[in-house]
């Protein structure tokens, strides 16, 4: 077992609080969203979460920095009154002491430098999930000198074993460097269970985790690489982080995060990938750029280093990698 330290205990109860938070607003906002294009729950949601966890921050460990998604400015609008009360009505919940001012200063802190030490947050990865009521976490990564040393996901949508459950426990994970991958019940913290990836060595039975969003990757050339492959097993798909979660679980091995062909420019945020990547690797399993190299997290707010992600269970990182470059999907350089 891993030890609870005090930084562990915070990013734990943080990310906890956060994602029975955001599991409220779905379900008090989303369906009641008068249209599908109706975005204000994602609004609610991502800035609820986010002022809940650097509220939390603030008080254990006030020295740390905080890197997150958001920034306060558009609460700041005249137009957002309404949505800044919500936010604020929301983080109430867990912050008796909030009110307007303090959630949109909580909200910018995550605005700090990406160097040294520091946090970094994703506090609503999966938005296209959250509004259809399916998958999305809360991703909270520890990083120190480009390392990430401790990382834990609020999987609200997936059960202890981490497997779909849309009205379970929900699952609550956490990685320490060196000290393995933990995972247990995202309502109800008990016992915590070690994780491990899937010992599948035949590559044609590897079960593909993909994107319901498809607009950062490139669908075309996934079903290149998986044809190449001759991988048999149907593909599982589901939103955000999550999928991390299944890989270092063992329900699932292999993950491709490919360049969309109209964003070859586009690099990952490091909120997007430090807390799942962490969870992955001390479950035993790898992860790379599509050219093999390790994920750099000193660069920035991005992975500037990087093109594209691939997760595997380690055993079929190889083989992946080499279908990646037969097929193209290495960008060149």
């Amino acid at each position: 077992m891993f030890e609870l330290t005090p930084e562990t205990q915070f990013a734990l109860e943080a990310t906890r609080q956060a994602a029975l938070l955001v599991a409220q607003i779905e379900k008090e906002m989303v369906w009641a969203a008068l249209t599908k294009e109706d975005r204000s729950p994602v609004t609610v949601a991502d800035y609820a979460s986010q002022a809940v966890v650097a509220a939390a921050l603030q008080r254990a460990c006030p020295q740390d920095k905080l890197v997150a998604e958001e920034e306060s400015g558009l609460l700041h609008h005249p137009q957002s009154s309404e949505a800044l009360q919500l936010v604020t009505q929301y983080v109430r919940r867990v912050e008796p002491t909030a009110d307007p001012a303090r959630v949109c200063e909580w909200i910018e802190s995550g605005n700090a430098p990406a160097t040294g030490r520091f946090w970094t947050l994703d506090p609503l990865d999966g938005t296209k999930g959250f509004l259809r009521g399916d998958h999305y976490a809360i991703a909270l990564a520890l990083i120190e000198d480009g390392k990430v040393k401790l990382g834990v996901l609020g999987c609200p949508k997936l059960n202890p074993e981490c497997c779909p459950q849309a009205d379970g426990e929900g699952a609550l994970l956490v990685a320490v460097r060196g000290k393995g991958s933990w995972v247990t019940s995202l309502k109800q913290p008990r016992t915590y269970r070690r994780l491990q990836v899937s010992p599948q060595t035949d590559i044609r039975q590897a079960r593909l985790l993909r994107s319901f969003e498809s607009g950062h990757t490139d669908a075309e050339r996934i079903e290149a690489f998986a044809a190449f492959l001759n991988i048999q097993a149907a593909p599982l798909r589901l939103d955000s982080q999550a999928k991390y979660a299944l890989l270092a679980a063992g329900q699932g091995e292999l993950y491709l995060r490919l360049l969309s062909p109209g964003k070859t420019d586009y690099r990952e945020k490091i909120w997007d990938q430090a807390a799942g990547s962490l969870i992955l690797e001390e479950a035993g399993g790898r992860i790379t750029d599509l050219g093999g190299k390790p994920l750099d997290f000193s660069q920035g707010r991005t992975l500037r280093n990087n093109c594209g992600v691939l997760a595997s269970n380690g055993i079929l990182h190889e083989q992946a990698l080499a279908a990646l470059r037969a097929v193209g999907a290495v960008p060149e350089g």
